[in-house]
């Protein structure tokens, strides 16, 4: 089980929260649950609807967009970012590849924290914006 300090660390390194004070970091890692996933658990799948945002803490993951393998992510990487914000269907299925580790942030947890800590909403929008994919 990862210590709150742990969790801020692992989403200070999100660019999503990147500039976020350290009080703020706190107030998203109290929001976020830490789970174990074994492998071959699809996290994401593309088209579909995102409901929540993920950093992992420990194992891999494989990424595919349209059937095709396009990365592999390991610790400290993250994925949900912009359904999470945007409420965009997922641009993409991940599976993980072995037993993980995961924080997990759900949108109405997040939606409730921008609503409480106002300063996070024009940090976060700012570091989504600069993310959308071009078309």
């Amino acid at each position: 089980m990862l210590r709150k300090n742990a969790k801020a660390e692992l989403i200070k390194r999100v660019p999503l929260f990147g500039e976020l004070s350290k009080r703020e970091l706190d107030e998203v890692a109290a929001i976020a649950d830490e789970l174990a996933i074994p492998a071959g658990e699809e996290l994401t799948h593309e088209g579909a609807a995102g409901h929540e945002f993920f950093v992992l803490a420990e194992g891999t993951a494989d990424v595919r967009r349209k059937g095709r393998k396009v990365n592999t992510l390991g610790a400290g990487d993250f994925l949900g970012e912009i359904s999470l914000v945007t409420g965009a269907p997922r641009t993409a299925t991940v599976t993980t590849t072995a037993p993980a580790r995961l924080l997990v942030i759900t949108a109405r947890d997040f939606k409730a924290l921008l609503r409480r800590i106002p300063s996070i909403q024009l940090k976060v929008l700012e570091a989504v914006a600069s993310r959308l994919p071009d078309e």
